[in-house]
């Protein structure tokens, strides 16, 4: 897997460390010469699909896999179409630098938002189905009769009238050198007839993963590779005032002491150990500017005070919410606080890089390959021509490997102060948890109206906090007005993240505070806390009702059917229409996000 093409000058070990018995297994990463080798060896059926004469096919995927089944989930629904023997398929990493001379033919290379199969499953099946198409095209030339009268089924063609068979890997150099059909004649299987998309297969890799072969970022060895450890300053915002090389340039294996950006310092050393631990000696000075005054409790104030405040951005209403307020028997009020959140992904922010005049290269665990380019361009200075990015699988990434790249800038520019030497960049854990783009802080204060029949008349859910955005795609909050959209999911009008209830009267909305704290996309992004605040709420409605909560809730979900079928099969799942066992306690909610609709029911003692 991740085999790229064109590489042969490009060998390199990974070196493990087996726990307490000093065993160094060397691996050969496949960006070396044999894969480099095989690559150029192995017929090109179309950008999706290379067969080699062994009949073994490797599937380009260009999304990122770091545990979620994204790759193997992909290649079902190429092989499905394509119709080879699985037993049969690995599969590898297009580069971005190759995406973009073949005028992004791989398309989108970001692997998030729940979006990585649910976004590109139908051009990669129509890649499998054109291969075929091509495959048995070449045949049929080969035998001099129409296509029409061929059948495939586990990676072999049939004449159908004749009985004569040949396997892909026969005919793949012929079917690569022929004109892909037309998108518009290529018929995709009815998913009802799918025998491999859609099953639970053997992922890629989970073997490697299990037994300790996977390569990860940090395994990377090139040869003359140094290591480097990073410290930013410790305060957003702040910069690096001055340190003292002087103090730790002598330590055993220190190479390099020098200042990256206005913000951080590296050392780079022979091991990384010794340059972390040489780091950690290293005499700074910040200069952590005015936000060294912010504080947790004064950002919480400052949301609190959103809680009321006059001004706030709509994201979903109906009726009359002020009236129903005002001319309600009764009211119930909650306020809620979500704290920001690490991402912690097992592996630290990585990358290696290496920097000549003519070439930067990085090999980096990114879940945005063509994120992780643009970075390198930008650090290294160099036209796209000579800059290339190479993709590893992820030891976690839950969005944090995504729009933020700055550990990729770190590298190269690194690496152009050690020209032609491969550095490899390593977070420590600490600078992991300080350095981190951070889940939101948000607040939400949530009040519901009763009429003197107890019946809800109206919900008012005020969200207040930081918008992710605002601070890294700043245009659409542009565009949108001064808006967050997406601090709305799970509580939208309508789309991929639409409200699941309707009341008579509803207001939501959202006064933004940013704080100095970067935020970012994590793991679910904004469902995480609208979920828990407003299904949190349901259930104290419900009780103000005197209602059962599942029956509370489906009194607004008329308007929702997926929603309500939903929650109805977690509450039958549950036995919800029984007592719990003495001692038990059952909570329920419900919430559509990234267009799934998901309930979830639980029992606590």
């Amino acid at each position: 897997m991740n085999q790229i093409r064109n590489m042969n000058r490009r060998e390199f070990l990974i070196s493990t460390t087996a726990v307490g018995g000093g065993l160094a297994l060397g691996l050969q990463l496949p960006f070396g010469v044999s894969a480099a080798l095989a690559a150029e060896a192995t017929p090109e059926v179309n950008a999706w699909v290379m067969i080699r004469p062994d009949d073994t096919v490797v599937i380009r995927v260009a999304r990122s896999e770091m545990g979620q089944g994204t790759i193997t989930g992909l290649a079902q629904l190429v092989v499905e179409e394509l119709e080879c023997d699985w037993s049969k398929v690995s599969t590898e990493y297009p580069t971005p630098g190759q995406n973009l001379k073949r005028n992004r033919v791989w398309g989108a290379f970001s692997t998030g938002g729940s979006r990585g199969i649910r976004t590109s499953h139908e051009y990669v099946r129509q890649g499998g189905a054109a291969a075929r198409m091509m495959l048995v095209q070449a045949a049929a030339n080969q035998w001099k009769v129409p296509a029409s009268e061929c059948r495939t089924a586990n990676g072999v063609i049939t004449h159908q009238p004749t009985g004569r068979t040949v396997t892909y890997g026969k005919v793949a150099d012929a079917a690569g050198r022929l004109t892909a059909p037309d998108v518009k004649s290529i018929q995709l299987k009815n998913p009802k007839d799918w025998k491999i998309a859609g099953k639970s297969m053997k992922r890629f890799g989970a073997e490697d993963k299990v037994t300790g072969r996977q390569v990860y970022g940090f395994d990377v060895k090139l040869p003359g590779m140094v290591n480097a450890a990073i410290m930013e300053c410790p305060v957003f915002g702040g910069k690096l005032k001055s340190f003292d090389a002087a103090k730790v340039s002598g330590r055993k294996g220190v190479k390099k002491v020098l200042r990256v950006g206005d913000t951080a310092v590296a050392v780079v050393a022979d091991t990384w150990w010794r340059a972390k631990t040489a780091l950690d000696a290293l005499p700074i000075v910040w200069d952590p500017g005015d936000n060294a005054k912010v504080s947790s409790a004064s950002i919480a104030a400052d949301l609190k005070a959103g809680l009321t405040a006059a001004q706030a951005f709509v994201g979903n209403k109906s009726g009359d919410i002020k009236a129903a307020l005002t001319g309600a028997a009764k009211t119930i009020d909650a306020e809620y606080a979500y704290p920001y959140q690490n991402h912690v992904c097992m592996e630290p922010m990585n990358a290696t890089a290496r920097y000549t005049a003519d070439k930067c290269e990085v090999w980096v665990p990114t879940q945005d390959g063509e994120a992780s380019f643009a970075a390198v361009l930008a650090a290294s200075g160099l036209p796209a021509e000579k800059c290339e990015v190479y993709k590893l699988d992820l030891g976690g990434g839950f969005g944090r490997r995504g729009a933020f790249q700055d550990y990729v800038t770190q590298a190269v520019r690194i690496a152009k102060e050690m020209p032609g030497t491969p550095v490899k960049l390593l977070w420590s854990r600490e600078e992991d948890m300080r350095q981190g783009r951070f889940h939101p802080v948000m607040q939400c204060r949530l009040t519901g109206s009763f009429d003197a029949g107890n019946n809800l008349t109206g919900l008012h859910m005020r969200l207040s906090g930081q918008s992710i955005l605002a601070a890294v795609r700043p245009a659409i909050v542009e565009k949108a007005g001064g808006k967050d959209p997406a601090t709305f999911q799970g509580l939208a009008e309508s789309g991929e993240h639409s409200l699941g209830y309707s009341f008579p009267n509803m207001l939501i909305d959202h006064a933004m505070r940013n704080p100095h704290v970067p935020p970012g996309f994590w793991r679910g992004v904004n469902i995480n806390q609208n979920a828990i605040f407003l299904e949190c709420f349901m259930d104290e409605l419900a009780h103000a009702a005197g209602e059962d909560p599942v029956a509370f809730r489906r009194k607004f979900m008329a308007k929702h059917p997926r929603n309500l079928a939903v929650l109805n099969a977690v509450a039958e799942r549950i036995g919800w229409d029984k007592p719990a066992p003495g001692g038990l306690h059952r909570g329920i909610a419900q919430m559509k996000a990234f267009d799934s609709f998901v309930a979830a029911a639980c029992e606590i003692s």
